[in-house]
């Protein structure tokens, strides 16, 4: 719990006031959080497994991201399996369905 706190005091890009809503866009908008968090939707991936699954991304950048990611609580390393959601990251995933859902309608 306590690296939760000391993420959610870090600065916020593009924001003075820090706000909740803000932080999580600036975590959020990062090079591969949100791939990170998509690839991770229905199952645990290791590290190489979840490289691949993000078209080869930088070994370094894709573990800033991971790092940032376990430090918000919205995954965690598991033993064996890697990589999977919190319970947190699956909520936070659940509220990007119905976007997921309109940009296919919009795509076609």
């Amino acid at each position: 719990m306590a690296k939760q706190q000391v993420s959610k005091q870090r600065g916020v890009r593009g924001s003075r006031t820090g706000r909740p809503i803000m932080a999580l866009l600036d975590l959020l908008g990062r090079r591969w959080a949100l791939r990170i968090l998509w690839e991770l939707r229905e199952a645990p991936l290791t590290s190489r497994a979840l490289r691949t699954a993000c078209d080869e991304a930088s070994p370094t950048v894709l573990q800033t991201r991971l790092d940032e990611l376990r430090d918000a609580g919205f995954i965690e390393l598991s033993d064996g399996s890697g990589y999977g959601l919190t319970p947190l990251g699956r909520e936070l995933c659940e509220t990007f369905m119905p976007l997921h859902r309109f940009a296919e309608r919009w795509r076609k």
